[in-house]
């Protein structure tokens, strides 16, 4: 190829590149996907576990037994679900199909998995399982093309930032709704029954959710389906081979998503019999909706700090505030400000993780010549969602179980207290310390990312280019 020729496909590629931007109201509707997602799948990160032991009735060690079953069998089906992404061929593309297919499953199952039949013994621990692992299955054929649609949305990383960071604001808002308000509207609309007042308002939360992710699918659109090519199982597991990028952000983000889910899951039992009051649990976790302001940041801070620093400043600012929440003991008002900031940087680290993962399929397909959106997004975000939350309950649980929680008694004891204490203020310090540590070694493969780009830029011109005479 002449000098000429190798000029003009560069200049090509960065006009393409340029010009290559998402019109807002498809990244809101993008965002209306994890809005609706969030709206029912945040009750189970953060409910379930109590739900489980205060309303269905379960002994703490069986609940916690069954949460790690669920998401490991889970986590499990989350690189079948992306190579069924990569396997997908339709007049809609790869993944949009997915949003139309799965919206009425996953809402159902996770319906009837906050609904509680009259069963006793066995059956009712059988059930409890049943339920909990469909409902995880549907809720993981739902996230994975969540997030490896991005990639298809646009190949301009700063467009891919800004409506990753769109995606999170409203996700965020549906957890918002979802954890401030089902346990008010259970206690409502049960009028004195635990049961039916959950099965009702999950019930509500489930028909909103639907109608919002048929607005996305509809509104949605992914960029030359016509050339999309089926990946086969052996490509995409190539499509790892010396894909180091994708390697940290699995790691960084597994070890996210097991801290953040053994504090969710001490959360209720740490205002209830901690602090002795049960209505702080919608308070704070209503009060989570400040992380907004870190996750509409984004997009702003990375100019300055990139993606490594941004994320170890938003994982450090959340230790910070789990440390604050710990010293501020019954000082409510000093609990919240630590609790603002721990939610601004566990909010705002999430965002920037989903945003990382779309980038190591373009590393993949760089490195390795395979494109495998569905299966490496799968594992940088599925995976890592269902396997840490997975890993965090069970933690949350066995620690409560090993220090003799039980909640038929009214009052715990000191030892209980100590390991709701430790489980939901210093477990997660811990383990962000980890995931913070991972991200030190992603620095280097940040500094690779222009070359990257432009690169397959230029590919893609030199493919759409006439073959010359």
């Amino acid at each position: 190829m002449s000098s000429n020729n190798t000029d003009q496909n560069v200049a090509a590629a960065q006009a393409m590149l340029a010009s290559d931007k998402l019109p807002f109201h498809r990244k809101l509707t993008y965002g209306f996907t994890d809005m609706a997602g969030n709206l029912l799948y945040t009750l189970v990160g953060s409910y379930m576990l109590y739900f489980f032991t205060n309303v269905f009735g379960l002994a703490v060690g069986t609940a916690g037994a069954l949460l790690l079953l669920g998401r490991f069998i889970d986590a499990l089906g989350a690189p079948v679900m992306g190579v069924l992404v990569d396997h997908t061929h339709s007049k809609y593309g790869k993944n949009r199909p997915w949003f139309l297919w799965m919206a009425l499953p996953f809402t159902i199952s996770v319906w009837l998995l906050f609904t509680t039949p009259s069963l006793g013994g066995t059956a009712k621990i059988i059930y409890a399982g049943a339920m909990y692992i469909i409902a995880e299955l549907t809720y993981t054929a739902l996230s994975t093309p969540i997030t490896s649609v991005l990639p298809n949305l646009s190949a301009n990383s700063d467009e891919r930032t800004s409506a990753n960071s769109i995606r999170m604001v409203l996700g965020n808002v549906g957890n918002f709704f979802a954890v401030t308000f089902v346990m008010p509207l259970a206690s409502v609309l049960g009028n004195g029954n635990e049961r039916r007042g959950w099965s009702l308002a999950v019930g509500l939360y489930a028909v909103i959710a639907f109608i919002v992710l048929m607005i996305a699918f509809l509104d949605m659109r992914e960029k030359n389906i016509g050339e999309e090519k089926i990946v086969t199982i052996r490509e995409s597991l190539k499509a790892t081979k010396n894909n180091w990028p994708w390697v940290l952000i699995v790691a960084a983000n597994l070890l996210l998503w097991t801290a953040y889910s053994a504090r969710n899951a001490a959360l209720p039992y740490y205002f209830q019999y901690n602090l002795g009051n049960k209505n702080l649990i919608s308070i704070f976790n209503g009060f989570s909706i400040i992380q907004i302001l870190g996750m509409a940041s984004v997009p702003f801070v990375v100019k300055y700090l990139h993606k490594w620093g941004t994320t170890i400043l938003m994982l450090a600012m959340t230790m910070v505030g789990q440390v604050w929440i710990g010293m501020a003991g019954t000082n409510v008002t000093s609990a919240l400000i630590g609790w603002s900031l721990a939610c601004i940087g566990s909010g705002s680290a999430m965002t920037m993780f989903f945003s990382m993962v779309g980038d190591t399929v373009d590393f993949g397909e760089w490195k390795n010549g395979i494109r495998a959106n569905g299966f490496l997004t799968a594992m940088g975000a599925s995976f890592c969602i269902q396997m840490g939350s997975g890993i965090g309950s069970f933690i949350a649980a066995r620690i409560l179980a090993a220090f003799g929680f039980t909640a038929a008694k009214a009052v715990q004891t000191a030892e209980s207290l100590s390991a709701i204490n430790f489980t939901f203020i210093w477990v997660p310090v811990i383990v962000y310390a980890f995931s913070a540590l991972c991200m030190v070694f992603y620095r280097k493969w940040e500094k690779h990312e222009p070359v990257v780009t432009e690169e397959l830029a230029e590919r893609r011109v030199q493919e759409e280019a006439p073959t010359a005479e």
